[in-house]
């Protein structure tokens, strides 16, 4: 859950910065909205691994353009591009939308290490 909110609000936070500031170019303008709506998103646990991959795709797209706004800032999307992806693949978590849509599924490491099938 902490790694979701951290990961969710390094992402709303200059996504809406990005919006509310100079007007730029449409491309900067649907990066800006995907990073913005991809943390909400993730903060509330809603479409957790779909939104990740959009997320990660977007902040992958920005850290390696060949024209970034200031040279420090692609590494800071690549690193949030990571942690986007952790948090996609570890899932929404017990606190989400998701796992009151979908119910939470969990695995059983000990019940593996007895040959046994696992539980949902």
């Amino acid at each position: 859950m902490l790694l979701r909110l951290g990961v969710g609000a390094a992402l709303v936070f200059p996504g809406v910065e990005g919006l509310l500031g100079s007007p730029g170019t449409a491309g900067a303008f649907v990066q800006d909205l995907i990073e913005m709506l991809g943390g909400i998103f993730l903060l509330a646990g809603l479409w957790t691994p779909a939104v990740g991959a959009v997320v990660v795709l977007n902040e992958l797209l920005v850290g390696i353009s060949l024209y970034p706004v200031r040279q420090e800032a692609g590494w800071h999307h690549i690193f949030l591009a990571v942690l986007t992806a952790s948090v996609a693949m570890l899932g929404p978590g017990a606190w989400s939308i998701d796992a009151r849509l979908f119910g939470r599924k969990r695995f059983r490491m000990a019940d593996r290490a007895r040959g046994k099938k696992p539980s949902l």
